[in-house]
């Protein structure tokens, strides 16, 4: 359980890493296209919260 908590949380990580690179990329290209910015700010927010929690139950679980 804790290992696969543990790839998870990484994937996570990677996954929020790589839509903020898309994000920044998208932004500095001179065609803005605000739909692309703001789903990807949405999965953004999304693959941070799905970070926390799965951090949270992974340190919840070593503290047992």
């Amino acid at each position: 359980m804790h290992t696969l908590l543990i790839v998870l949380l990484v994937l996570t990580m990677a996954a929020t890493l790589g839509v903020l690179v898309f994000g920044m990329i998208g932004m500095a290209r001179s065609s803005n296209d605000p739909m692309r910015s703001n789903r990807l700010m949405r999965w953004r927010v999304i693959l941070q919260a799905a970070t926390l929690v799965i951090a949270i139950v992974l340190l919840s679980l070593l503290k047992s």
